[in-house]
């Protein structure tokens, strides 16, 4: 047989001690927020331990962790070095275990990792538990070759991808633990992503001043004020919609406001909302400028609002910036990645794999501004939507897991076998 062909043998073999593998990801939960990931890394250690692996446990300040708004991390790194050290590529897989909670409508229960159908259903099965599996049973099938190899792997498993990453990926990165010359990210399996969006998350605050709603006017209802900035803010998405991307997958930004608080009761004018936005760039855009450009909005937003009243019915707004996630784009180290992924995609999948870029954000542009190249790829259906993720009943496909972890191992090989 080829390298190929007994690196997808062995896979084949192992396939359902890898389904199994994933399960026990999948039944610890990992709800951020509010974020105890600690116990879920620990039970992914020794898991990994038990497979003969040597895992560092990397864990972040527990201050640190408290100020983000979460409550433990222990990101995980396991290094394996093939002939001697500088004389190849050291490839990074990243895949994050951190979930949003599951929320409601769920036709499966969410923890239980059930497989109905060909397809296990859980809270993280396609993003992106699903690709611890891919990627470590993709390592171990290549080093069942016991073939020469050149350069390294690493297995890089982090908890903060659905609160930006700085304290995953970001953190190993800023820490100087790691420094690969190229990665590969959890994603799906019919597309090789190259470049996505970037977002910026704010939290606005309008203050007014309560009052009984049988005397409105004693105070200064901070709802009406909210509701004058928020038609200002929505009324971009005209203008956004004009604004059109290059890239292939991606199209213009958007704008969301995805939480609104306030008030205190029925009968009381409100003297403070808060909400929260989601402002997503396409990759032309400026992070820095976009940032600005919001806050310019809302400021003239404010003042109109409060053109011709009194001081002491003025509304005044606070804005915190929560997330700035930069947009990555391709890097030109990338592209033998592309083509190994391309290739072996192809062939496993029986067709074309296109490269392409996403709508989403992902922490992995925290490796491209390290000047690290890299693409997004792992196990998942065609689109999010197929995959229910962030929604009730989340499912993966476990042909697809299958065939991930198979194009996953031959791409490893081929860049690195001597």
């Amino acid at each position: 047989m080829t390298a190929h062909q007994q690196l997808d043998a062995w896979i084949n073999s192992h396939f359902d001690e890898e389904v199994s593998f994933l399960q026990r990801l999948v039944q610890q939960p990992t709800d951020t927020p509010p974020g105890n990931n600690a116990p879920h890394a620990e039970l992914t250690a020794k898991l990994l331990t038990d497979m003969g692996f040597e895992v560092e446990k990397h864990q972040v300040p527990d201050q640190d962790v408290k100020d983000y708004g979460l409550e433990s991390i222990t990101n995980l790194i396991v290094r394996r070095q093939y002939g001697e050290k500088n004389t190849g590529p050291v490839i990074a897989l990243n895949a994050h275990g951190d979930v949003v909670p599951p929320g409601d409508g769920w036709t499966h229960e969410p923890y239980a990792a059930k497989v109905v159908d060909g397809a296990m259903y859980g809270r993280a099965t396609a993003v992106s538990k699903s690709d611890f599996a891919t990627f470590t049973y993709a390592l171990r099938a290549l080093e069942s070759l016991a073939l020469p190899l050149k350069g390294g792997v690493e297995l890089h498993f982090t908890y903060d991808e659905e609160f930006g990453g700085l304290l995953g990926p970001g953190w190993l990165l800023s820490q100087g633990l790691t420094k690969p010359d190229m990665m590969i990210a959890a994603g799906f399996s019919y597309e090789v992503v190259t470049a996505h969006n970037g977002c910026l998350q704010m939290e606005v605050t309008v203050h007014g001043k309560m009052a009984h709603a049988a005397i409105p006017d004693s105070g200064v209802d901070a709802l009406q004020g909210a509701t004058h900035i928020l038609q200002a803010l929505y009324a971009q998405n005209a203008l956004y919609k004009k604004m059109k991307s290059d890239v292939v997958g991606i199209d213009h930004p958007y704008l969301n406001v995805g939480r609104i608080e306030g008030g205190t009761n029925t009968n009381v004018v409100p003297g403070k909302v808060m909400f929260k936005l989601d402002r997503r760039m396409i990759p032309e855009e400026n992070a820095v400028e976009v940032e600005a450009n919001i806050r310019d909005i809302i400021a003239q937003a404010t003042n109109e609002f409060n053109q011709g009243r009194a001081n002491d019915e003025l509304i005044t707004v606070d804005i915190k910036c929560l997330l700035l996630a930069r947009a990555m784009r391709p890097l030109a180290g990338n592209a033998q990645l592309v083509q190994a992924i391309q290739t072996n995609g192809e062939q496993v999948f029986g067709e074309k794999i296109p490269a392409m870029g996403t709508p989403l954000y992902t922490d992995v542009r925290l490796y491209a501004e390290q000047g690290i190249p890299g693409v997004i790829y792992g196990a998942g259906p065609r689109t999010v939507l197929d995959s229910h993720a962030k929604r009730a009943d989340e499912r993966l496909q476990l042909a697809d897991l299958r065939r991930a972890t198979q194009v996953i191992a031959r791409t490893l090989y081929d860049i690195l076998h001597t």
